[in-house]
């Protein structure tokens, strides 16, 4: 890749990981509208370690304090605050992985154009909008439970087809169900580590087990932009997000789902 095919990249991977708008569909497109080559194993291996590292390093003292409470209500058995998070998520991650482990193949080989994601990102844009414009915002971390958890967790399964946004459809269910803004955002951010973090370690043992030639400075400049602009996103979109709201994204997603819809068909 040239020079500018990486900081494009590795920028839009930080980015749009953790906004509503997809960061697969946007890591797709430049391949296909601009005839750009595949950016390739070792370079999508950067990417993630540079959202995990960002995600990670916000919500750093948060993930210990989960951790810690995991750990004690396990050897203690008492439950808290932090304990039944931490349990959330491993349950929430659930659907989502055994999805990936039973239909990655079939959504790779047929889901993966632009035709479908124009669809997925117009469709679940609209539901975006519609959970933040019409859902209730009375509930708190606190009332997270089995019914709701599972209910996100399949909903984020959903994310395996290209264009839909792992973060969005997340968000939209933790909307619908009457969660706020803030306690939605914060529980889809938290929820995105274990999978990041296993779609990271699946591409470096693929990338391990073979023979592909890695170029350093690709991974090393992946690795530090996509962290840095992922840990920008983060921090602006939770600053933000009360204030704006899911609107603008909304129409982000509805102009883009259009122009893709154009090139397809016209």
């Amino acid at each position: 890749m040239l020079w500018y095919h990486i900081v494009f990249l590795a920028v839009i991977q930080g980015l749009t990981e953790f906004l509503p708008i997809s960061s697969s569909a946007h890591l797709i497109l430049p391949a296909q509208l601009l005839n750009w080559p595949d950016q390739g194993l070792a370079f999508d291996v950067a990417v993630h370690v540079g959202t995990l590292m960002a995600i990670v390093g916000y919500f750093r003292k948060d993930i210990v304090q989960i951790i810690v409470a995991w750990c004690v209500s396990i050897r203690d058995k008492r439950s808290t605050q932090d304990s039944r998070l931490a349990w959330w998520i491993c349950l929430a991650t659930l659907p989502a992985c055994i999805a990936g482990l039973l239909f990655d193949d079939f959504i790779s080989t047929n889901l993966r154009s632009l035709e479908v994601i124009a669809y997925t990102t117009i469709g679940f844009g609209v539901l975006l909008w519609l959970s933040d414009r019409y859902g209730a915002s009375h509930k708190a971390e606190q009332d997270f439970g089995l019914k709701s958890v599972l209910y996100i967790g399949f909903a984020q399964a959903l994310a395996l087809i290209p264009g839909t946004s792992r973060s969005g459809i997340t968000m939209t269910a933790a909307r619908f169900l009457g969660f706020s803004r803030e306690c939605a955002a914060r529980f889809s951010f938290l929820l995105s580590i274990p999978l990041i973090l296993a779609a990271g370690g699946l591409k470096s043992i693929e990338l391990v087990s073979s023979d592909i030639a890695v170029d350093w400075w690709s991974i090393f400049m992946g690795v530090i932009l996509s962290a840095i602009s992922a840990y920008l996103c983060i921090y602006l979109f939770l600053k933000w997000l009360n204030r704006i709201g899911f609107f603008p994204f909304f129409v982000y997603r509805l102009i883009l789902g259009s122009v893709l819809l154009m090139i397809v068909y016209v």
